[in-house]
């Protein structure tokens, strides 16, 4: 969701006059920050137990996973209100935005510097109390600006859940995605070639038209407009590819053309890894976890 939350015109000057002095000063990219310390081994057993997409990857691909999430959580704060932010709150968080731009290693989400994370949903005035409480994620926008707000528990289905093809983390970075070109408008620029642009316009409207015709399984949330559905429609290629290939395979072939990447070949169905003692460590040593990454366990 983008938030739209109207301000006073004379407030809203001064404030993005100040917020974008804050932007020079403070923004994380200014002053990008690489890893230098190895992938801590907690971390790789998280991520192996939550996130399914980095159990479909080879080493070589969990290797370049990795050093984006160390990258990702090196220069984007995630602040929680309300509520505790846990190490593995801070993984899916950075899954979240990893996961779409995976082939893309140079890409740097310039649009973003604080992921907030609420204990639940909330209203257009960030509120977790009082009425109008449905909104699971947003994108900032005038004093927002650079901030995503997401409901912890929301965060945490959308990796729980592997079959209702929803992920509003996923949801909220393809925002700043669409974003990145400096115009929400449900076209990609930086990731989609110019002459396939006009196909994904056609292809949208006649997306659109079946949900309100009911003869579409897509979230109806992606009829309301050409930027939610873009990022609907992404939701699905990440959660539920072969579905989405079976069904849509027109538009798959065009997800599949901006983010790079095949998730039909891939095999989410092997979900997140329940790691015994003697089962080989998921880190590619070929020794058994009791032996490698999980010595301290047992």
């Amino acid at each position: 969701m983008i938030s739209k939350k109207p301000l006073n015109t004379l407030a809203a000057i001064v404030a993005l006059f100040f917020f974008a002095w804050f932007l020079q000063s403070k923004r994380p990219f200014s002053s990008w920050k690489a890893p230098t310390k190895d992938f801590p081994t907690q971390w790789r057993i998280i991520l192996a137990r939550e996130v399914a997409f980095y159990n479909t990857l080879s080493k070589e691909e969990k290797e370049r996973f990795e050093f984006k999430i160390q990258e990702f959580l090196l220069n984007y704060r995630i602040t929680g209100i309300q509520t505790d932010v846990t190490q593995t709150d801070k993984l899916l968080v950075a899954s979240s935005g990893v996961i779409p731009i995976f082939q893309f290693p140079k890409w740097r989400y310039h649009n973003l510097y604080e992921v907030l994370l609420y204990p639940t949903r909330f209203n257009e005035n960030f509120k977790t109390t009082g009425p109008g409480r449905n909104i699971l994620g947003m994108v900032g926008t005038g004093y927002m600006e650079g901030k995503m707000i997401l409901s912890k528990p929301a965060l945490h289905h959308g990796f729980d859940n592997e079959s209702d093809k929803k992920n509003t983390a996923i949801h909220e970075f393809i925002h700043l995605i669409d974003k990145a070109d400096g115009e929400v408008d449900g076209i990609p620029k930086l990731l989609l070639e110019r002459p396939y642009v006009l196909p994904w316009l056609d292809l949208i409207k006649e997306k659109i038209d079946e949900i309100y015709e009911k003869k579409s399984d897509i979230n109806p949330y992606g009829g309301s407009s050409k930027i939610e559905f873009f990022a609907v429609a992404s939701e699905y290629f990440f959660e539920r590819p072969k579905l989405l290939a079976k069904k849509h395979p027109e538009l798959y072939n065009i997800l599949e053309e901006i983010f790079d990447q095949d998730m039909d070949a891939r095999d989410l169905q092997k979900s997140k890894m329940v790691i015994g003692r003697n089962d080989l460590c998921p880190c590619y040593s070929g020794k058994k976890f009791k032996k490698c990454c999980g010595q301290n366990h047992f």
